[in-house]
């Protein structure tokens, strides 16, 4: 006999997997970790600070 199959939970799942797929493809595309963009602003104040530690005052 065959395999009952839930139409609805089988289009959800589906949809699950497609929006999972996006997600990825998104995040490779556009994402950085959360540590990646911690350390870049790291160092941007870094040199931010660095580079008024070097003005004059008049």
């Amino acid at each position: 006999m065959a395999e009952i199959v839930n139409l609805r939970a089988k289009r959800k799942e589906a949809a699950r997997k497609a929006a999972r797929a996006k997600g990825d493809e998104n995040a490779a595309k556009f994402g950085r970790t959360k540590a990646e963009r911690d350390l870049e602003q790291a160092r941007a104040e870094k040199a931010a600070r660095d580079l008024d530690a070097h003005r004059r005052d008049e």
